[in-house]
Parts: C-alpha cells; sequence; structure tokens
C-alpha cells in the first residue's frame, strides 16, 4: 500500500516497503505559547523558521495548526499553510477540527496535501471525508468515536474499518487513509503502549494500510520522555507503522536507525548522511 503525497515540486511517499516518514510537529501552539502569541499577532516569520528547522532535520512532511482560541482559523489556516509551502518544499497535512478552514486552506495548496484528521463520530464522517474528497487529498483515520478512544485493539480496528467503508462510498481509496491508532500515556495505563502496538499490527494484518502516530503522547507525564519516545518508536515501525507526527529534531536519528536495522537503508546511506550532517552541530 502507498499514499503518495505531494507539495509543488516533490513527492513523499508512505509505504511499508519504503523509510519511515516523519511528519514535523511543531507548528501547533498546543503547549507552545510563543508560537501560540505569533499566530495571534500574524507574525509569520517565527512560523516560518520552524518549517525550515523541521526540515533541516528531517522532516519529509510538515503538521500544520494553527487552533489558537479567537482567531478565524477560516482565514488563519490557508495563510499559515501558504507561508510554510514558500518556504520549504515539502508536503503539508493541515490538522484541524474545523472542515471550512481545512478547506479553505486545500483550496490554496499546490500538489496533494494530507488531512490530520477525520474520527468515527458521525459528525467528523460527515463534515471532513467530503472535503477530503472534492480536492483530492488523503487523510488521517483516528480511531476514536462517539464512546471516546477504546481500551481494546479490536474495537479501535472496528472504526477504522469504518472510517474505510464511509470513505470508499464516496470514492476515496485505501491508498489515501493513513490509519492513526491512537497512542496514549502508559503514566496513567501501563498497558496503553501495548493495546496501541496490538492495534498496529491488526491493522497491517487486516487492511495493509499506512498508519501514523502521534508518538510523544506515549510519555506524557513521565521523566526523562525522550528515551521512552525513542524506544515507543522503535518498536511501533517494527510492527508496522509508516509515519509519524513526531519531534524531527529529536527523533530523526533514531528513525534512520531503525530504518538501517529493519533493511530500509542500503548500505547505510541515509543513516551515515544524517549523521554527518547533524554529528558537528551536537559535539559544538
Amino acid at each position: 500500500m502507498e499514499t503518495v503525497l505531494k507539495s509543488e515540486k516533490q513527492e513523499v511517499k508512505i509505504s511499508i516497503d519504503s523509510p519511515f516518514v516523519i511528519i514535523g510537529e511543531k507548528i501547533n501552539p498546543t503547549g507552545r505559547k510563543i508560537l501560540a502569541g505569533k499566530i495571534k499577532e500574524g507574525d509569520y516569520e517565527y512560523i516560518r523558521g520552524l518549517a525550515i528547522k523541521q526540515v533541516e532535520a528531517g522532516a519529509d512532511i510538515l503538521d500544520v495548526n494553527v487552533g489558537v482560541p479567537g482567531i478565524d482559523e477560516v482565514a488563519v489556516l490557508p495563510e499559515v499553510a501558504r507561508i510554510v509551502t514558500e518556504s520549504v518544499d515539502v508536503p503539508v497535512c493541515l490538522d484541524s477540527a474545523n472542515h471550512a478552514a481545512l478547506a479553505a486552506a486545500l483550496a490554496v495548496l499546490p500538489g496533494k496535501p494530507l488531512v490530520n484528521s477525520v474520527n468515527g463520530e458521525e459528525k467528523s464522517l460527515a463534515a471532513v471525508l467530503p472535503v477530503v474528497k472534492e480536492y483530492g487529498a488523503a487523510v488521517i483515520g483516528l480511531t476514536m468515536d462517539d464512546n471516546g478512544i477504546p481500551n481494546d485493539a479490536e474495537t479501535r480496528v472496528a472504526i477504522a474499518a469504518r472510517i474505510i467503508e464511509r470513505a470508499a462510498k464516496l470514492g476515496i481509496g485505501i491508498e489515501d487513509i493513513v490509519i492513526d491508532p491512537l497512542v496514549l500515556t502508559v503514566g496513567a495505563d501501563s498497558n496503553a503502549g501495548a493495546v496501541t502496538l496490538q492495534t498496529i499490527q491488526m491493522l497491517k494484518q487486516e487492511f495493509g494500510v499506512n498508519i501514523n502516530l502521534g508518538a510523544s503522547n506515549v510519555s506524557f507525564g513521565l521523566p526523562d520522555r525522550h528515551i521512552i519516545n525513542q524506544a515507543f518508536l522503535s518498536l511501533a515501525i517494527g510492527m508496522g507503522a509508516t509515519c509519524a507526527i513526531t519531534d524531527p529534531i529529536k527523533l530523526t536519528n533514531t528513525i534512520r536507525a531503525t530504518d538501517l536495522l529493519m533493511g530500509r537503508d542500503n548500505h547505510g546511506m541515509r543513516y551515515i548522511g544524517y549523521w554527518r550532517e547533524h554529528k558537528p552541530k551536537e559535539a559544538a
């Protein structure tokens, strides 16, 4: 299964047979006061810098979220997405629950973006999927519904099946659906990581779809979060995850190493190239 995304000049393929795809997470004001303030002020140069820094660190796609209380998201999301595409030549992942804002941004973006996201709630399916179809985008499907996030893998897989089925009725192919099995913190439930890993395995076996993770959620509330995030990402990639919304600055080296160990890096050239480019900066 191959999900193809495009910027104006560049194509990114998400596939189990390809290197793991990194979706840079930093253009998201949740928990980032400086970014939230810049979005309110309309100071987009700060966002331009975040975009460039993430791509330099290894991001293949950039998540763009402008969800700050009080702003006109329908006006701001297209403008910020445009600034990002002017600054770097990678596809964009539009991150919003506002279907009108998604439509406004999709209307001005070149190529084929990714939409983050739809879920199994009826109102989400009815609002988001038609927009995805109209603009020929791909979409992330979250395995949650009106009852929240299930505690078991079987129910999450059933929600994924519902999203895939509804999308198919609108003519959206399964290759344009990336399922997110959802990651909850192991600090609150020590079985949370295991349930997500089991869901990944079942999704791969049943549908063969591409699988996304919001990987850093797993470590929330715990000390030394980076170690937990590294370990979880490697386990998830081994199970069949093919992309993640994560921090490319902190985790690209771990992802490159995991790709190398899984035979996705011929002669280790991507791993060695990344090390050569970034190791001097770390040492300095």
